[in-house]
């Protein structure tokens, strides 16, 4: 899908596509770019987590349909945590600074990435971003991706754990129809809990055994960032993370997220591409 829809290609891997001197891209397949951009795309991710882990800075990679409610979680944990863990937030949106706008309003540092038309974020991207931050002061990171349930699974960031957030405003069976999306997950969260009453048509029980369907066994929490309902349960699993996190860092370990490799496929289908083993805790 993404190797036609030119969705590989963002503002941060463009330059990747320029051939060097001497040489040109004339006779290459489309799948030999496009793994070639995916190799490239995992080698930065690599040195990204690298980069983290020196500072001891857990990455949450936040995941979701648009309008499902990933601002107003972010907006909510800050108010809850009151300084208990230091934050900060990539926010990345094809336009607009509105949604780091939100989050410097609360006094935390937040670097916008435009994207233009790519429909998620990548880990050049985010390189860039980082250079932006103040690393040595950090306890965890967030990066609120692109709306959308497709491309955002396919692309390690150099992060350390992916969260899927679920509006009730969207079907239930939201994890059946986007397996690679919802497999892809460390944590599932049912969102904006509050308006259920007036959506009767929507089960979390439904939502949670889809989920379940896929073999996947991570937590589903459900949640309202509007009434503060479950956010109590959310906060316990970031900081049973961020504690996981640095038991790891003291063995000179680290944690990768579910990366699903079938997501890969949609972004490229050559034999070029390739998984680099990484010492992990989790």
């Amino acid at each position: 899908m993404c190797d036609t829809c030119g969705c590989n290609i963002t503002p941060g891997n463009r330059h990747l596509l320029a051939a060097p001197l001497g040489r040109s891209n004339l006779g290459q397949t489309p799948e030999k770019i496009l793994g070639s951009l995916l190799q490239h795309n995992d080698r930065q991710a690599e040195a990204n987590r690298a980069r983290l882990d020196g500072h001891g800075v857990l990455t949450v990679n936040l995941m979701s349909s648009p309008g499902s409610g990933k601002t107003a979680l972010l907006e909510s944990t800050i108010r809850q945590l009151n300084g208990g863990l230091r934050l900060a937030v990539i926010e990345g949106d094809l336009e607009t600074e509105n949604d780091a706008d939100r989050i410097r309003a609360l006094g935390i540092p937040a670097y916008q990435i435009t994207t233009g038309t790519a429909c998620h974020l990548d880990a050049h991207l985010v390189a860039k971003a980082l250079d932006k931050l103040d690393l040595t002061h950090l306890d965890v990171l967030f990066i609120e991706n692109v709306g959308n349930l497709v491309c955002p699974a396919s692309f390690d960031l150099g992060h350390h754990r992916n969260v899927t957030l679920l509006s009730v405003t969207e079907g239930d069976d939201k994890p059946a129809k986007y397996p690679v999306m919802f497999r892809a997950a460390d944590l599932m969260l049912i969102s904006k809990t509050d308006i259920l009453p007036y959506l009767p048509e929507f089960s979390p029980q439904r939502a949670e055994d889809c989920l379940r369907n896929l073999a996947s066994k991570v937590p589903a929490l459900r949640l309202s960032s509007k009434s503060g309902e479950g956010m109590d349960e959310w906060i316990s699993w970031l900081q049973d993370e961020v504690a996981s996190y640095r038991v790891a860092r003291q063995t000179q370990q680290t944690l990768v997220p579910r990366l699903q490799p079938e997501g890969r496929l949609l972004h490229h289908a050559g034999p070029e591409i390739r998984f680099v083993p990484v010492k992990h805790a989790g």
